[in-house]
């Protein structure tokens, strides 16, 4: 019976302690009744926390008596003392003072209140102090030369009141600290910190946050760095003399992990370069089948690393490349009409030359014409004897070299081979 009363009391005071608190931080301005009983300071017990402080004092118990005044001065800041609470109940002798300062010295005083407001004088000034504020995790490290990212564990702490984790970062580059993460749950041991830029230093600190509010100081910083980007490849050779074709070739990048390389291209050194083709680490070559003779393009290759990090093609310098162009045509010297047949004469413009083309058109009638391809031609002169008298004959003529390339072909020359007319039709 006594042990359920005990129950039924304890319950009471701990409802009169949260119900009649009133947390009033007013300067003190007390009426003063001298005939009071004062609070006994040897009487006044205290429990300290890191934010908090429980207070237990000796009843007073009289008749006036309605309840007490809770009086606290910040030794840490100006040391006046404030009313922080109003007690309406004489019979509750306890107070928890919280959201304080950790280790820092608060002093106390407890004056009886009655029914009409008066109080008595306050008891003697009682120093208090919080308790040190609670370390944080005891390990913390990150690991350095991950892709655009970074990795960071803890060893989880120790106090089973830990509720959670707040991660901290800053860098070289940066004046301040920025939380960046709330990890639930004490055993939770790692962070992976993503979207970060290549080859940047980042540093980190944590703290442990209790069920209860209670934040610890900082951990020790850890630091680490991004991986940079892969390095460029080195010297980059382009053929400016291959048929339809440009072949480009080029050392390997110094950087161990990469696995293939992105080949673009433009038009003009500064244009918009696409990319062409992607050839493997293994192989540093690459032929460019371009189906146009004298064709110029500019050329970049940047390296790809196993993580998918590419160099920057922004900073190469272009190299150009191009077709082989095609012959020059040749240049017709003499076009004339010998006996029965057709001749021509030209020279050479280009030492690649091997063969030339001739297109013999002849004009069958004022609206149609045929033409015929006379191929490897090797001399530097044509005749032609397969002509009939009275129809136009036409020659152009296309130089080959020994690419199978073709010139231009030069302007048509237009021969005619007379009609021989008989004493019988002049008349």
């Amino acid at each position: 019976m006594k042990k359920s009363i005990q129950s039924i009391l304890s319950i009471g005071l701990i409802v009169l302690i949260s119900g009649c608190q009133q947390n009033l931080d007013t300067p003190l301005k007390p009426k003063i009744d001298a005939t009071l009983p004062i609070v006994e300071s040897s009487s006044i017990k205290h429990i300290p926390d890191i934010n908090a402080i429980a207070l237990e004092w000796g009843k007073i118990d009289i008749a006036r008596a309605a309840g007490y005044h809770i009086i606290r001065a910040d030794m840490q800041k100006d040391g006046k003392f404030r009313r922080i609470a109003t007690i309406d109940n004489k019979l509750t002798t306890h107070y928890l003072d919280e959201g304080l300062q950790a280790n820092s010295k608060y002093g106390y005083k407890i004056s009886l209140l009655t029914k009409k407001g008066f109080e008595s004088h306050a008891s003697d000034t009682v120093l208090l102090s919080t308790l040190p504020n609670f370390e944080s995790v005891s390990l913390i490290e990150s690991l350095s030369d991950l892709a655009r990212q970074i990795k960071i564990l803890w060893r989880p702490h120790s106090n089973p009141r830990v509720a959670k984790y707040i991660l901290e970062r800053t860098s070289p580059s940066r004046a301040q600290w920025k939380e960046i993460a709330t990890i639930k749950n004490r055993l939770n041991a790692e962070y992976i910190d993503t979207g970060l830029n290549d080859n940047e230093i980042f540093m980190y600190r944590i703290r442990a946050v209790t069920f209860d509010g209670i934040v610890s100081n900082f951990s020790q910083v850890t630091s680490a760095t991004t991986k940079p980007l892969p390095g460029q490849i080195k010297g980059l050779e382009v053929t400016r003399d291959l048929p339809r074709k440009i072949q480009l070739s080029w050392g390997k990048s110094a950087t161990k992990d990469v696995v293939s390389y992105n080949i673009y291209r433009a038009s003009s050194p500064t244009g918009s370069y696409s990319q062409i083709a992607k050839a493997r680490a293994a192989h540093n070559r690459y032929d460019d089948m371009v189906n146009e003779d004298g064709k110029i393009y500019f050329y970049k290759i940047t390296t790809v690393d196993k993580d998918d990090l590419e160099s920057k093609k922004e900073e190469m310098i272009p190299v150009m490349g191009s077709t082989l162009s095609k012959p020059k045509m040749p240049q017709i010297t003499l076009a004339m009409i010998e006996g029965n047949k057709m001749i021509l004469n030209w020279i050479a413009r280009d030492d690649r030359t091997v063969s030339y083309n001739i297109y013999k058109i002849s004009k069958e009638s004022w609206s149609t014409s045929n033409e015929i391809l006379i191929p490897n031609v090797t001399g530097l002169r044509f005749e032609d004897p397969d002509v009939v008298r009275g129809v136009e004959y036409g020659y152009k003529i296309q130089a080959v070299d020994m690419n199978g390339l073709l010139s231009d072909t030069t302007d048509k020359s237009t021969l005619m081979l007379p009609k021989i007319i008989s004493k019988g039709q002049n008349k």
